[in-house]
């Protein structure tokens, strides 16, 4: 684990301007690859009638999309292990190009899918080999975009830095609820069935290679220019060396994570659909309320960046975690009571989720630069890819089994995870200022 003096940082450092253009255009061309990863999730319920058997059952084909949906964090390892190497060894900037390419490929792909009453079982199938590349895609592109950024910025502002990109990503869901709001509000549900849920993939492909485009106007970070400067790039596998020498960094890491995953897949991601299925919302006023939640989730990333720049990343992540857990549990206890409150409700629980915008910073300053993009892309993708690739499965079983609170009571024990993970940094603090003193 890193020491309490990286992990709470304070200073008055500023941001210049070539660091707000890197910003900018990195957290723009995030939105518009992260909307390509997880659009799949809004239509969840078309996709389940047109991509399996009419004679399945409603909640079982939805169950189904969900694994296939779940496929592709099951796929980010890959992708995040092998495209770290390189970014680690060749450069950033390479690797960040490379995986909005592979996001975009696919995502056009799906739009052009034929369904299972053109080509049988053939059509989740190809469904599913598209799923798995983008999650490939993903898996380099996330944790390499933190990276980025934050090797970008003064030391004292990479908690916004990391902040303002996962803003980024998360415009991305925005602009991915939006769609599908669009498309629900605009096409009956025939239309939407025909042709309709064609869309914001043809769309998301374009948004894409748009994203390629902005990217080729960045430059490689100063971090691993000077290190290439310095010959300081690792040597041989930098994988290596983290498990040598890294390993409680990367438990850090894997469970502030799995806190990440849940507020996200769940909260923002699962729940237009399953308030549709569960609580009986009807689909314009879910994702109206998703595009609240979202647009607050995008507000509140940058907020709790600011704030961990100030009271440090184990204080802000306590408060924030907390704070999860109340909003959860206020928008599930009012959906059971009849969701009288559902849109007002989802906002506050959007803004909530906002805390995970103190994750990234904090994965960052735990590893060293030399091995910084495979530390981190290790811990993030692997723990994403169990707990993001468990989690839609899991919460569909769970609300048939448990009740209609079970998806409220997963993210609140990850919430407590959370609030473990800022204690022990905290206490580590306390210790090595006690050290120093001494």
């Amino acid at each position: 684990m890193s020491t309490p003096s990286v992990t709470d940082m304070h200073g008055t450092g500023r941001l210049g301007w070539r660091d707000a253009k890197t910003l900018l255009l990195s957290a723009l061309g995030g939105a518009l690859e992260f909307y390509d990863f997880v659009v799949f999730v809004f239509f969840a319920i078309p996709l389940g009638h047109l991509f399996f058997p009419p004679t399945t059952a409603p909640w079982l084909a939805q169950l189904q999309v969900f694994g296939i949906f779940a496929a592709g964090y099951l796929a980010r390892p890959l992708g995040g292990i092998v495209m770290a190497h390189y970014g680690d060894t060749l450069g950033r900037k390479k690797m960040f190009l490379l995986s909005v390419f592979l996001m975009a490929l696919p995502t056009l792909c799906i739009g052009l899918l034929p369904v299972y009453a053109q080509i049988g079982m053939l059509a989740p199938l190809l469904l599913l080999l598209l799923r798995v590349v983008q999650g490939i895609a993903v898996g380099g592109e996330v944790p390499g975009a933190w990276v980025f950024v934050a090797e970008h910025v003064p030391p004292q502002r990479i908690g916004f830095a990391c902040a303002s990109l996962t803003s980024g990503l998360t415009v991305g869901i925005l602009i991915g609820s939006l769609v599908a709001a669009a498309i629900n509000r605009g096409m009956s549900p025939a239309q939407v069935l025909d042709y309709g849920w064609r869309l914001p993939f043809l769309i998301g492909g374009v948004f894409g290679f748009c994203a390629v485009w902005l990217r080729r106007w960045l430059r490689e970070t100063p971090v691993f220019e000077a290190m290439h400067a310095r010959k300081e790039l690792a040597r041989g596998l930098p994988l290596r060396e983290v498990f040598a020498h890294h390993l409680p960094s990367v438990l850090l890491s894997m469970l502030v994570t799995w806190m990440l995953t849940a507020a996200i897949v769940v909260v923002i991601l699962m729940t237009p659909s399953l308030v549709q299925s569960v609580f009986h919302i009807a689909p314009a006023r879910a994702f109206l309320g998703n595009n609240l939640a979202s647009f607050a989730l995008a507000v509140a990333c940058l907020f709790y960046g600011w704030l961990a720049d100030r009271l440090g990343y184990a204080r802000t992540l306590l408060l924030g975690a907390l704070g999860l857990i109340l909003a959860s549990y206020a928008l599930y206890l009012d959906l059971q009571a009849g969701g009288a409150h559902f849109v007002a409700l989802y906002g506050l629980a959007g803004f909530s989720v906002g805390v995970t915008g103190v994750v990234p910073a904090l994965m960052v300053v735990a590893f060293p630069p030399a091995v910084r993009f495979s530390g981190l892309s290790f811990s993030y993708n692997v723990a994403y890819a169990l707990f993001g690739g468990l989690t839609p499965p899991l919460i569909g079983l769970l609300v048939q089994r448990i009740g209609v609170l079970a998806p409220v009571h997963y993210v609140a024990l990850t919430a407590c995870v959370g609030i473990g993970v800022a204690l022990s940094v905290m206490a580590s603090q306390r210790r090595q200022l006690a050290l120093n003193a001494a």
